[in-house]
């Protein structure tokens, strides 16, 4: 396993991502930089000359640039998509967390659980009865896994990582450290007509997660309260999100951080949702929908296209209504200004 990040000559990075050294091909690149920090040894990228001015000033070890660039006073790489290419290097960089293969001897495993060949089972993970462990799946220390779930093949749970009971993951999904799946939905009702005390309404469902899924770190993920909660397959999740009971999120949408996806709603295909978003409980937002961050969603959206503000509004009309607010005081003031003139006015008349 290696423990330490690789390093590789311009010229055999050149090669590797298919594109045109102008410089030194023995000079050792360690690591992927963010453009304008000054590292000799990092590797940026520039698409645009605003970022280009800013990596010729910082002392970076080389840059990506696109084709046709010539030659610019330090070591470059010139390629047909430097984004695309720099991705490719970031993807040579990342480095798996340790784990060793086979089952560590403080895992507590039900003898009634099903694990498959080839899976990786950290230290004091618990693995409850009847849950099944698909084939290359990694599960790293302190993890619980809870009675009758099921993980697919090359599933990756990281440290911490809780699903209760009856929770289902798809091929190649990816929970995070911290990340919640299956705690009961927020649901709650009234003891009586008097309504003098509240009591919890049993949740009994499940939560069915599809494959190629990422959940970020501390995403919470509630059961249904009957039936199950739906992740598609594709959907990206960001950390601390949630994701209310009995709810699903269409295939590849994207959402990022603390938003809340209220009970009983649905997301559609290939959304992105920005931070801070709130859809309420029971609505429905349709495909390729674009929310912006803080945006809420208090009825159903089923319009393509990109919204806004609070409660949702096509982006154009909510940046008019933001422009205007913006001017309410000077509007204030005019039409108390107004309003004295008129006043005058009323004066000399009478």
């Amino acid at each position: 396993m290696e423990t330490t990040t690789r390093s590789w000559t311009l010229g055999e990075l050149a090669n590797i991502l298919g594109g045109t050294l102008e410089g030194p091909t023995e000079t050792r690149i360690c690591r992927p930089i963010p453009a304008g920090l000054a590292d000799p040894e990092g590797l940026t990228f520039a698409e645009s000359p605003e970022f280009l001015t800013k990596v010729l000033d910082s002392g970076v070890g080389a840059v990506l640039v696109p084709k046709g660039s010539g030659a610019l006073g330090i070591p470059s790489i010139e390629v047909d998509r430097p984004r695309a290419a720099f991705g490719h290097f970031l993807a040579l960089c990342h480095r798996p967390l340790p784990i060793d293969a086979g089952i560590h001897p403080t895992a507590v495993i039900s003898p009634e659980a099903e694990i498959e060949p080839g899976v990786s089972i950290g230290a004091y993970v618990v693995v409850e009865r009847l849950a099944k462990i698909g084939k290359g799946t990694r599960i790293y220390p302190f993890a619980y896994i809870g009675e009758g779930c099921s993980l697919g093949e090359k599933v990756c749970v990281f440290p911490h990582a809780v699903l209760y009971q009856d929770v289902a993951i798809g091929d190649r999904s990816i929970v995070h450290a911290g990340a919640v799946i299956g705690a009961d939905g927020f649901g709650f009702g009234w003891d009586s007509p008097s309504r003098t005390r509240r009591v919890k309404v049993p949740q009994v469902g499940r939560v069915t997660i599809g494959s190629d899924v990422e959940v970020g770190a501390l995403t919470a993920i509630d059961r249904a309260t009957a039936g199950e909660t739906l992740i598609e397959q594709g959907v990206k999740l960001d950390n601390l999100v949630q994701i209310g009971h009995n709810s699903v999120i269409g295939e590849h949408s994207v959402i990022a951080g603390q938003t809340a996806v209220g009970g009983s709603s649905k997301v559609g295909r290939r959304n992105e949702i920005g931070g801070q978003v709130a859809i309420t409980d029971h609505v429905e937002v349709g495909d390729d929908v674009y929310l912006a961050g803080r945006t809420g969603v208090t009825k159903d959206l089923f319009e393509p296209g990109v919204y806004w503000g609070v409660p949702a509004k096509p982006i154009i009309t909510a940046k008019r209504i933001s422009n205007l607010t913006m001017k309410l005081p000077e509007m204030n003031k005019r039409i108390k200004e107004l309003e004295a003139r008129l006043a005058e006015l009323e004066q000399r008349t009478k």
